[in-house]
């Protein structure tokens, strides 16, 4: 490849790294020209220091999130795609069920957590279920809506060549599904972990099966915010992970055909 070919992708990844730079160049400095006390902001230096010191705690509780919200947005996305093709089926069916689904979308997980954790004895299982909720309507939303826009030229050529509603399915609406798809993995891949973090909050379990939400209540509660901001960071990179996993995805899947990964 050329480096005129290289140069717009190496500023996509060299534009946002600088600029974090600069940020945490800025931060550090503020902190220690108006000497800001750690206990209210540490620096990030300071932050850094900790993520090491205390890595064998905040690796194992991120594991422990990581495990919660990877069973989440697989069980959010079987659920999301099977109901999908469900409402697909029948313009009744859809217009009668959508709206119990977006109540799954409005409903603030923090206020039914409890209930979810009181129900479901199983603790995992109960977080699991409460991250699941949050990421679902995202799935369910932009697969159906994937598989309504089809063209109808293509549409009609089909049924003009008297093709099945598998086949239809199969080598029509599929495919044409596949980029709302891909987007709203990109979104549920994020809520997951939101679901998995704040269902943590909710349940407030410790011990060795503990998340970074619990580390992050213990930092708070101790004033050892130079672990608390670790905690917070770790969280962030993980995010930030799973949506260029959900990015790096779609590319592999949508690049050899399809208009938006192409070029």
């Amino acid at each position: 490849m050329t480096p005129l070919m290289l140069k717009p992708r190496f500023t996509r990844v060299a534009a946002p790294l600088l600029i974090g730079v600069v940020l945490l160049l800025a931060w550090q400095w503020i902190c220690m020209a108006f000497e800001v006390p750690s206990y209210l902001v540490p620096t990030p230096a300071l932050i850094a220091k900790t993520l090491v010191a205390d890595w064998d705690l905040l690796a194992l509780s991120l594991l422990v999130t990581l495990k919660i919200t990877f069973f989440a947005f697989v069980l959010s996305v079987l659920l999301g795609v099977a109901i999908a093709f469900v409402f697909v089926q029948s313009r009744f069916i859809e217009v009668s069920l959508f709206p119990y689904a977006i109540i799954l979308q409005v409903t603030p997980i923090v206020a039914i957590a409890p209930l979810i954790i009181i129900w479901v004895k199983e603790p995992t299982f109960a977080l699991v279920i409460c991250a699941t909720i949050m990421a679902l309507f995202p799935i369910i939303s932009n697969t159906t809506l994937g598989l309504r826009s089809v063209n109808p030229g293509l549409l009609n050529l089909f049924k003009l060549n008297q093709a099945t509603r598998w086949q239809t399915l199969r080598r029509l609406r599929i495919p044409s599904a596949l980029p709302y798809f891909f987007g709203g993995l990109r979104i549920s891949s994020g809520l997951a972990l939101i679901g998995a973090v704040v269902a943590e909050f909710v349940a407030g379990t410790g011990g060795t099966g503990s998340g970074l939400a619990y580390q992050i209540l213990q930092a708070g509660f101790q004033l050892n915010i130079p672990r608390l901001f670790a905690a917070l960071f770790l969280i962030t990179v993980t995010g930030i992970l799973l949506f260029l996993a959900m990015m790096a995805l779609s590319k592999a899947a949508l690049s050899g055909w399809h208009e938006s990964e192409m070029g």
